[in-house]
């Protein structure tokens, strides 16, 4: 077993580490300098302005590779919710999926009234398509698995708390 730090090479690694070290010093933000609900809002709120381009380019993507231009992307900005939370969106909708009445492609960023640090979602996302067939299409999966264990991982966080990963519980952070 190697002890390297999630850090090296493995960024959603060091991502889960930092969201779980959150919840087990009860901090949020760079260096878990923030306690208060406001300051933890302030970096949503800036979480949200860094992660607009990128949401924005991932269902440009989609459009371009697969709606072939003929989707719209849009924008909701933060926004509080009924929660009394705070939560962003990007869309991706296209003529057919409008006429068929199903949602639009959604990224979704939220920080629910109650949560103790934000998250992001999907609209539907719960299955990932397998269609694997070469050794170079198995390779090109690494991201979309990575993105599982991520959120099974978090799930299973949340179902018990943070002592159930021990980096987090033998004093590797």
């Amino acid at each position: 077993m190697t002890t390297t730090r999630p850090e090296a090479g493995l960024p959603h690694l060091a991502a889960l580490l930092r969201h779980f070290a959150d919840l087990r010093d009860g901090t949020h933000g760079e260096g878990g300098d923030t306690v208060s609900r406001q300051g933890k809002e302030r970096h949503f709120e800036h979480a949200v302005e860094l992660l607009h381009p990128y949401a924005v380019q991932v269902l440009q993507e989609f459009d371009t590779a697969l709606l072939l231009g003929t989707g719209e992307v849009a924008a909701s900005g933060t926004r509080r919710t009924q929660d009394r939370g705070l939560g962003a969106s990007w869309t991706l909708s296209w003529p057919e999926q409008r006429e068929s009445q199903v949602a639009p492609i959604t990224l979704l960023a939220y920080y629910g009234g109650g949560f103790h640090h934000p998250h992001l979602r999907g609209a539907t996302v719960h299955d990932w398509p397998l269609n694997v067939f070469t050794p170079e299409q198995a390779a090109a999966e690494v991201p979309t698995l990575r993105a599982i264990a991520t959120g099974d991982l978090h799930n299973l966080v949340f179902q018990r708390d943070y002592r159930i990963v021990p980096a987090l519980t033998r004093g590797a952070r």
